[in-house]
């Protein structure tokens, strides 16, 4: 079934566009992520990205992100959605938040970026 929702539909098709034309799998597979119904979509923890990155790594979390933990590290993560804690969290430890499409231009080949889930 075709999401409903404009500007996901057209997140998703940048996704396997971005795939096929970088030959990155890892766009693929976040885009069949967010094709996934919303209450199956990923949910992470601040407390999550810290215990599975190093500084300065890229994460991608294709659902939301909220604030419970601590991170002691800067990353940059791109996600569907933030809550406001996890976006204060993230910057206050010198991260960066960013949309997919902000990812997409910066990683267009996928390249050290994590998918969290």
């Amino acid at each position: 079934m075709k999401k409903t929702n404009l500007t996901l539909r057209e997140l998703i098709e940048t996704l396997y566009s971005y795939a096929r034309k970088y030959n990155a799998p890892i766009w693929a597979a976040v885009a069949e992520e967010l094709e996934k119904p919303s209450r199956r979509r990923r949910v992470v923890n601040v407390s999550k990205i810290n215990r599975y990155t190093k500084p300065d790594d890229y994460v991608v979390v294709p659902g939301k992100v909220l604030g419970a933990g601590e991170l002691d590290h800067p990353v940059t993560v791109a996600a569907l959605s933030f809550s406001k804690v996890a976006i204060d969290k993230i910057t206050r430890a010198g991260g960066r938040v960013i949309s997919l499409y902000k990812l997409l231009e910066e990683k267009p080949t996928g390249s050290n970026v994590k998918i969290m889930g």
